[in-house]
C-alpha cells in the first residue's frame, strides 16, 4: 500500500433501493461514489466495504433477503476488504480499526447510506478514534425522517443536518470534485 488513505464505503447494498425507506436525497451519490471508487482504486488507496447485515427479518438488509447484496458498481474486488456489520457503526463487532492500523491509514473517506445513520456514526468513530475523516457530502443519501413528536423532516433537511453536526469536530465535508484531481 503506498497510500496513507482509506475509501470506506458504508453500505452501498440494494436494499436501499427498497421504497419502504421513502424518498431519497441526492440521487447521484451513486454516481458518485462510483467515481470515487475508481479514483481511489487508481491512486492505490486501501478500500474498504462495509456490508450491513441486518438482524430484523422485515427489513430489506438482513442476510435472507437480496437487497444485502452490495449494488453492482460497487462490487467488492478479491482483495478489498469487506467489514460485516449489525449495528450502525463499521467499527463495532469488526476488525476496522485494527485492519487500518495495520495499514498505516491516516485518513478515512467515507461515503455511502445512509447519511445521518450508519455514515455519520462510522465518521463519528473514525474521528474519535484519532483518523482523520472525510465524509463526501455528494456521495452519501439520506430518506426522511420522523421525529418523536411527529415533525416530519424531508431527505434534503435530514441531510444536511448530519452533515452540520459532523462538520468541524469529527470531520472534513467535502465534495466528491475536491477529492478527484
Amino acid at each position: 500500500m503506498t497510500n496513507e488513505k482509506a475509501l470506506i464505503l458504508v453500505d452501498v447494498q440494494q436494499g436501499f433501493d427498497d421504497p419502504k425507506w421513502g424518498t431519497r436525497n441526492n440521487l447521484h451519490a451513486e454516481e458518485n461514489i462510483a467515481q470515487l471508487l475508481a479514483y481511489g482504486r487508481e491512486q492505490d488507496w486501501l478500500i474498504i466495504h462495509a456490508q450491513h447485515l441486518s438482524k430484523e427479518e422485515c427489513s430489506p438488509l438482513h442476510p435472507a433477503k437480496p437487497g444485502v447484496a452490495f449494488k453492482q458498481f460497487a462490487q467488492p474486488l478479491p482483495h478489498e476488504k469487506i467489514v460485516q456489520k449489525h449495528v450502525n457503526s463499521a467499527f463495532i463487532g469488526t476488525d476496522l480499526e485494527v485492519y487500518l492500523r495495520e495499514h498505516s491509514i491516516e485518513k478515512n473517506i467515507i461515503v455511502g447510506l445512509t447519511t445521518p445513520h450508519c455514515v455519520s456514526t462510522t465518521a463519528r468513530m473514525s474521528g474519535n478514534l484519532g483518523f482523520a475523516t472525510i465524509v463526501v457530502e455528494d456521495a452519501t443519501a439520506a430518506f426522511p425522517l420522523m421525529n418523536h413528536k411527529g415533525q416530519f423532516f424531508s431527505a434534503e433537511v435530514v441531510h444536511e443536518n448530519a452533515l452540520a453536526s459532523l462538520c468541524n469536530e469529527f470531520a472534513e465535508i467535502k465534495k466528491t470534485k475536491d477529492l478527484i484531481k
